[in-house]
């Protein structure tokens, strides 16, 4: 492994390190699917869900109901509490009412009663205003017409769960994470709120490791691009990048081996943000859906063995650019 600048001192060259092989467009559910999947377990010790059945374990409606009760539960503690330390009024006159999800219990997945249990999940979805852009229907559970819907709900619920003190899955804490640290840039004068210590399991990767990790596999993505001019990325701090002409900024985490990026209110895999903006894999897949990336009009450079970032992270260059 080699690491050196070059002779402005501000670009690191690195070999390359393997990625897990998904396709880029199924990783990000797989992603998610193990970080539910562990939220799910920690939340409820009698639940075993795996990645693999993860859509097996909540097919029933009976997870998400028993889920859908704990939020309840929460709201009306966090509701109560404010409402006696506020105006020292009595809290059975003034908090929310909780309202219980009705499920069966015993209902058998794909049966009529799991759908019931689904569709009474959604209407308490509905009555907690998540809007139905998140939301799925029964049959994208139930026949799995659409697992994208089903985990773009569930990361909405533990959003608005975790306003109320419900534990966040880890994607979720890495949003309020960045959304410290956008509040902080906006207003530096502000003290920095000290960053929450997220719990790790026995299996998750050290620290140290990660951070080799981190630098590792996004420069791996990155060193892909066969464009004669490397499609620019640029490190701005830890987990901080501007990329593209533009020097559009973005947030890039890793979720246990997943290289994410956060992408407005959501988030997608780096690779596949890749394929979508860099013009010579928009070229290799179809049109780029990025105005601003104009398509290569040379013919492509072979990958070299050895590729590069820039930086405009001065302590990068001290600690020999590990992220």
């Amino acid at each position: 492994m080699e690491t050196s600048p070059d002779e402005e001192g501000n670009v690191l060259v690195l070999e390359r390190v393997s990625v897990k092989p998904y396709r880029s467009q199924d990783e990000y559910i797989y992603a998610m699917k193990e970080d539910l999947a562990d939220w799910f377990n920690k939340l409820y010790s009698e639940l075993t869900i795996t990645e693999s059945n993860f859509f097996n374990s909540i097919e029933t409606g009976v997870v998400l109901c028993q889920h859908a009760n704990t939020v309840q539960n929460y709201i009306h503690e966090f509701t109560s509490s404010s409402n006696s330390s506020s105006r020292h009024s009595s809290s059975s006159s003034s908090s929310t009412e909780v309202i219980e999800v009705l499920f069966r219990k015993s209902a058998k997945s794909g049966s009529f009663q799991s759908r019931d249990n689904i569709s009474n999940f959604l209407h308490w979805c509905r009555n907690l205003l998540i809007p139905d852009t998140l939301l799925f229907e029964t049959e994208d559970l139930v026949s799995r017409k659409n697992e994208r819907n089903v985990v773009l709900c569930l990361l909405e619920v533990a959003r608005r769960g975790a306003k109320y003190g419900v534990p966040a899955p880890t994607i979720i804490e890495m949003e309020q994470e960045i959304d410290r640290e956008i509040e902080q840039d906006s207003n530096p004068q502000k003290p920095p709120t000290p960053p929450v210590q997220r719990k790790t399991s026995p299996r998750e990767i050290p620290d140290v490791l990660l951070r080799f990790s981190f630098f590792f596999q996004v420069r791996e993505l990155i060193g892909r691009c066969t464009c004669p001019d490397q499609f620019p990325i640029i490190r701005v701090s830890e987990g901080k990048y501007k990329i593209g002409e533009n020097e559009t900024l973005i947030f890039v985490r890793i979720l246990r081996n997943h290289v994410m990026v956060r992408i407005g209110g959501g988030w997608d895999t780096l690779e596949n943000y890749l394929n979508r903006h860099d013009p010579c894999r928009c070229a290799l897949k179809g049109p780029c859906p990025n105005e601003d990336s104009k398509p290569c009009i040379r013919p492509p450079r072979k990958p070299r063995s050895h590729e590069g970032i820039a930086t405009d992270d001065p302590e990068m260059g001290r600690r020999n650019g590990l992220g």
